[in-house]
């Protein structure tokens, strides 16, 4: 953390000149934010996020939030002795499962961060991608790549939006309320599917055509080689990164959240980040300074 006994009258002055043109550019635009990760579940970080938030809201954002919660499911599934495994960065999910993961994202996490914001004077809602049939899901097959071909693979009850019927979160919008929305959709038949939260992020952004979408995640953002601290990119073509995911440079846990990124761009949203949500206040470092920080993929 940041000791801000170290900072002048005159420098918290110019911190807030700098925030001025941004304040001014996003005043009455929407940011939707996928939070997880260790922002999660260090309290300090979970209370940074929480401020931001707060300060998004009061200078006039409209904020979206779309949790993750995999450390979490994780966890609980140790807890009755049901090890995890992934594919492509998705968590492979029987029907035991999917009943897990929703009871951890949407009577637990779900209701936790809605506590944490209204603590702080917002107005916040929470969702279940099943609520107002928000997101109507389908099965989502995971995509292996060896040697540049790709395959299909089933993991069972992992989901992907079919369907996006957005006007529950623009009425919350509308009059003043903060959606958190946990990523669970609903199929034909009334199942419950686990959707990555990066993709369902991707896919509410571009419904409500947003501003931005930020990716809060454990990383700094996207490396050429994550062992070369200096092959850092902090911009990254949409054609480069399809290269990059087809080659092989990205893999694992940042292919869906790349993936999210350029869903959300083709879909309409004008920018899309992946921050480090391991750094307090990350998110008001991205939007309100000129340097920013992660990776911009545009």
């Amino acid at each position: 953390m940041i000791n801000e006994k170290f900072f002048s009258a005159s420098d918290r002055a110019s911190i807030l000149v700098e925030a001025l043109p941004y304040i001014q550019e996003f005043h009455g635009k929407t940011v939707v934010i996928k939070y997880g990760g260790n922002a999660m579940v260090n309290d300090e970080l979970k209370a940074s996020v929480m401020q931001d938030v707060a300060l998004m809201k009061f200078v006039g954002i409209n904020v979206v939030i779309v949790h993750g919660g995999g450390p979490e499911i994780t966890g609980f599934l140790k807890k009755i002795g049901k090890e995890s495994s992934f594919v492509s960065g998705l968590r492979v999910t029987d029907e035991e499962t999917v009943e897990v993961a929703e009871m951890v994202l949407d009577g637990k996490i779900n209701s936790e961060i809605v506590t944490l914001l209204n603590r702080r004077g917002l107005r916040a809602v929470g969702l279940s991608g099943k609520d107002a049939d928000l997101i109507r899901a389908e099965k989502k097959l995971a995509t292996v790549y060896d040697g540049g071909e790709k395959t299909k693979v089933d993991i069972g009850y992992v989901g992907k939006a079919k369907q996006v019927n957005i006007q529950i979160v623009e009425d919350l919008i509308a009059k003043g309320y903060v959606p958190v929305i946990a990523p669970i959709g609903v199929g034909e038949d009334g199942e419950s599917y686990n959707i990555n939260a990066d993709y369902v992020a991707a896919d509410i952004a571009g419904a409500l055509k947003a501003e931005k979408l930020l990716l809060l995640t454990d990383t700094e953002g996207v490396y050429k080689s994550f062992e070369d601290k200096s092959s850092f990119i902090s911009t990254l073509k949409a054609h480069e990164a399809r290269e990059f995911i087809k080659g092989g440079i990205i893999s694992g846990g940042m292919i869906p959240k790349v993936e999210a990124c350029l869903r959300a761009i083709d879909a309409g949203t004008k920018k899309a980040h992946i921050i480090d949500g391991r750094l307090a206040h990350s998110i008001i470092l991205e939007l309100f300074t000129d340097s920013g920080i992660g990776t911009e993929v545009e």
